[in-house]
């Protein structure tokens, strides 16, 4: 097994806790569980193989990955209860999710020899949509979009990482190592410090 599949097996197995997380907070059945957890940890790398025309989907061909996001399903869904903030952990293994994801959908497209636009574009891809759509389909403010926190530009600032340091040497692993150190260093710093980027406030028009 490769670094690129080992990023992919660990970002599924991190969002799927994410999505059935989320599932106990809209109190679905064990079926809804398992949904949201497979949508979760495939979704953002769905995306990104449609996009790279890689075929065929990472868990297409291997569908151990929707076993693992099954079985991270069935855990939270007999274990939830036991945590005393479920939003907390969410919110902290997504951020976890997030690195990952960006390091696995930046290496994709690294591996493929796409220019740094998309190289960036995929990371972002991989590490953002999957959340998003959890989020949505449980009528929860996506983090994605949460006011005051980053989230998108950890994403770009990890992949754009990891492209630079591609052309600067490094070796891919490590290249990818770094995407993710500052996804989640930005990520993490947001959630502890308030850090944010600024945000738009309307003016009356002049005049």
């Amino acid at each position: 097994m490769n670094g690129l599949a080992l990023l992919d097996y660990a970002s599924v197995l991190v969002f799927a806790l994410t999505g059935a997380l989320v599932a106990s907070r809209a109190q679905l059945d064990l079926v809804g569980f398992a949904f949201m957890a497979c949508l979760t940890a495939v979704g953002g790398g769905t995306v990104r193989d449609l996009l790279l025309d890689r075929h065929p989907i990472f868990w297409v061909g291997q569908p151990d990955y929707i076993l693992i996001a099954t079985a991270a399903a069935v855990l939270v869904f007999f274990t939830a209860h036991l945590v005393e903030s479920r939003y907390n952990w969410l919110v902290w293994l997504d951020s976890f999710a997030l690195s990952i994801a960006v390091a696995a959908g930046t290496g994709a497209a690294l591996s493929l020899g796409q220019s740094g636009v998309i190289v960036v574009l995929m990371g972002i891809s991989t590490g953002c949509l999957g959340g998003l759509m959890r989020d949505v389909v449980c009528n929860e403010v996506p983090l994605v979009l949460k006011q005051g926190e980053l989230y998108v530009s950890c994403a770009f600032s990890g992949a754009i990482t990891a492209v630079f340091a591609t052309k600067l040497g490094l070796e891919p692993l490590l290249s990818l190592g770094l995407c993710a150190l500052v996804c989640w260093a930005l990520r993490a710093g947001s959630l502890i410090f308030g850090w944010k980027l600024p945000v738009y406030k309307g003016r009356p028009p002049r005049q």
